[in-house]
């Protein structure tokens, strides 16, 4: 019996993922102090498609994917993954965060580091087999990375220690791949390695969820956009969405300088 409910319990993840938003977000709001940080944010992402949340600093879009998968506790709302509560579906999501809040200090390797996303399936005292290093190696290698398996994470440039720990995403076999500002510090090459890896995952029926923050690429990078300033402003498809009118709703006075900043650092 207990069997039984197991392959019932996978079966419906299975048909959830086919047929459900990929994220749902409710009322969600999250303060510090006395401050909110999001404020009621209703969000759904689409399964199967490449959503960019962008917005001014200081908007809330990377505590709005804290929320979104518990890291952080909200005051109010509710999360759900293809439409199931977000507590069942954990092992469906990947996570990478900012590169700013790792401590890059900690002396592991490369390959170790790709290792840490298969602990979820592993368990702790997992055994490591001679088929979880190959298939380490074998995502490092779509982010182009195998040849630095060895060495030490901290020795590597601020775009090196990004493919990596997309790579350690990928070694989660997910079915949502949330990242938060992918693209913030790394070079050109590394930014186009990492957009074609996601498309690929894209294109594969995998969902994709990114904070982004150069706006001059969200039409060639997305196919949805959610436009947040604490509250959402507007969302869905690029095409439809990402217009004069809402960008200049969501940063005000603070567009032509986003603009201007991009300008210059594309100079």
């Amino acid at each position: 019996m207990s069997i039984s409910v197991v392959k019932n319990s996978n079966l419906d993840a299975d048909r959830a993922i086919r047929t459900a938003s990929a994220l749902s977000v409710r009322g969600l709001t999250v303060s510090y102090g006395q401050t909110p940080a999001i404020f009621s944010v209703d969000m759904t992402v689409r399964t199967g498609a490449m959503t960019a949340i962008v917005g001014p600093n200081g908007a809330g879009k990377s505590t709005l994917l804290k929320a979104a998968l518990g890291v952080v506790k909200p005051l109010a709302g509710t999360v759900s993954v293809f439409g199931q509560p977000l507590a069942r579906m954990r092992d469906r999501i990947a996570y990478v965060p900012q590169r700013a809040s790792v401590d890059w200090d900690f002396p592991t390797r490369v390959i170790d580091v790709v290792m840490m996303g298969m602990y979820r399936k592993l368990g702790l005292l997992g055994r490591i087999r001679a088929s979880h290093r190959a298939q380490a190696m074998a995502c490092l290698d779509r982010v182009g990375m195998s040849d630095f398996a060895t060495r030490q994470i901290g020795q590597l440039s601020g775009g090196q220690q990004q493919r990596v720990f997309l790579a350690r995403a990928l070694a989660q076999d997910a079915d949502i791949y949330v990242l938060d500002e992918p693209f913030a510090g790394v070079d050109a090459a590394t930014e186009k390695a990492i957009i074609a890896v996601l498309k690929e995952l894209r294109d594969t029926g995998r969902t994709v969820v990114a904070v982004h923050h150069d706006l001059t690429t969200v039409p060639d990078y997305f196919d949805d956009v959610v436009l947040l300033n604490t509250q959402i402003v507007a969302a869905g498809l690029v095409s439809k969405t990402f217009t004069e009118q809402n960008l200049q709703a969501t940063y005000g006075g603070r567009l032509a300088t986003a603009r201007a900043d991009l300008e210059s650092t594309a100079g």
